[in-house]
């Protein structure tokens, strides 16, 4: 019979991790760290009605992180058995021994480490048949293509349970692990009319699968978007406000948080260098982490160093706080670690002064670019400067008037960050970083 991948392994990957920890420390490692996770998946993807693939993934792994003084050494393996474990320590202290000393090299602080382990609800099983999951994409993909005669093809509708369990430990006395879900419905329609064709998608994703949205309304919400974006025009070049779209606006953010991590702080690569303390947004947005939300996408009692995670203000009347720090990068700019070894967990972005509805946003911005879809990476994050396909809707009068696409959009994000005129309502759920609509006052839009 199967194993489970749920919190009945823990006891398991925790000797697993205390047999690795033993074993460093037995080869003279003076301190030691590590990761220990079981994964279990489920995907079927059906295209035109037909099954296009079911995978079925079963992943383990471990991996050991030594300290000798000052030198680090990192080995991994996917090999669990105990012989596995440690060869694989023994790579980790070879390696260790040859490498150079580093003075921020090591573990996190004793005291930083967290004592208590909340329960935040992350595990919520999907017991999916193969069979069942093809079902529900065939029912999300045809709910799609029935909302259109002119919905004539598919790049698939797709259903994806995912289950995983992890055990961090490291020799300052820290042990401790959890069990979390994830699971996703998604469907890409193309519409056409005449020689004119367009894609689009809609998706659903939820740690609990009775918080998914219905399958039927995803795959009809992937076709309305498509079939809106037939007779798509281009745009001359021209400056204009643009208004970003929540799924879009997450993308700026990103960039927001990549400019303000320790690595590209102490590195010196950032457009945001130095920037703690100052007027980084306008005053009314504010941005708050809390890591401990029940069911959150992006919730965890402890970062990826054992660092107990708690609720902070990133940004305070558009001044930014502090940085996003693990234990190195913060011993690297002699400050100290925010429990973010691993990255942002829940990040709200806000404005309680400055939130309208989707429609007001758009009838403040009177004449103007809606972006929904970006292409390419064009963004440089030393310089701040940003060029970016992009696609959407013109917007005149306060209203769309028609879809176009094949067009740049460009500024540079330092700017672009000041220059937010409001933040919209229509807040997307769907990720570790929530945010609604963001309308900034002007960019260059390059197109014919």
């Amino acid at each position: 019979m199967e194993q489970q991948v749920d919190a009945s392994r823990i006891p398991e990957l925790s000797a697993t991790v205390q047999t690795a920890l033993a074993e460093a420390q037995r080869q003279g490692a003076s301190q030691c760290e590590a990761d220990a996770s079981l994964q279990r998946g489920l995907t079927a993807t059906v295209r035109l009605g037909e099954i296009d693939t079911v995978e079925y993934q079963r992943d383990r792994g471990l991996g050991v992180t030594v300290y000798f003084g000052k030198r680090k050494g990192s080995a991994s393996t996917a090999d669990l058995s105990a012989a596995a474990v440690r060869a694989t320590v023994a790579k980790a202290c070879a390696i260790a021994r040859y490498t150079a000393e580093d003075a921020c090299a090591g573990l996190a602080e004793r005291a930083d480490l967290a004592r208590e382990i909340p329960d935040l609800d992350l595990y919520h099983a999907w017991d999916l048949e193969p069979d069942a999951a093809v079902d529900l994409a065939r029912t999300c993909e045809a709910a799609g293509l029935a909302v259109d005669a002119r919905l004539k093809n598919s790049e698939g509708a797709s259903v994806a349970e995912q289950r995983g369990v992890r055990v961090y430990g490291n020799s300052n006395d820290f042990l401790a692990g959890y069990a979390s879900t994830s699971h996703t419905v998604s469907c890409v329609l193309l519409a056409q009319q005449g020689d004119d064709m367009q894609r689009d998608y809609w998706y659903s994703t939820a740690r609990d699968p009775a918080e998914l949205e219905d399958v039927r309304s995803i795959g009809e919400r992937a076709g309305r978007n498509a079939v809106a974006r037939l007779g798509a025009r281009r745009l001359g070049t021209l400056r204009a406000p643009v208004l970003f779209s929540p799924d879009m606006a997450r993308g700026l953010f990103r960039s927001f948080l990549g400019a303000i991590r320790g690595g590209a702080q102490y590195r010196k690569a950032s457009f945001l260098l130095g920037a703690s303390g100052q007027q980084v947004l306008p005053a009314f947005l504010q941005m708050h982490e809390r890591p401990h939300i029940a069911k959150g996408l992006a919730s965890s009692p402890f970062d990826d160093e054992g660092v107990a995670t708690r609720d902070r203000e990133l940004v305070r009347d558009g001044v930014l706080q502090g940085y996003v720090l693990d234990s190195y990068s913060a011993r690297k700019l002699a400050l100290h670690t925010t429990g973010n070894a691993g990255g942002v967990h829940n990040l709200f972005v806000t404005a309680p002064t400055a939130s309208y509805s989707l429609e007001e946003l758009m009838k403040r911005m009177g004449n103007g670019l809606l972006v929904t879809e970006l292409m390419g990476q064009g963004v440089n994050p030393v310089t701040g400067d940003y060029s970016r396909g992009a696609s959407g809707y013109w917007v005149e009068n306060g209203l769309k008037t028609y879809p176009v696409h094949e067009i740049t959009i460009a500024g540079n994000l330092r700017e672009m960050f000041r220059q937010i005129l409001a933040l919209g309502t229509d807040v997307d759920m769907r990720g570790g970083l929530r945010t609604g609509s963001v309308l900034i006052e002007g960019m260059t839009v390059a197109g014919e």
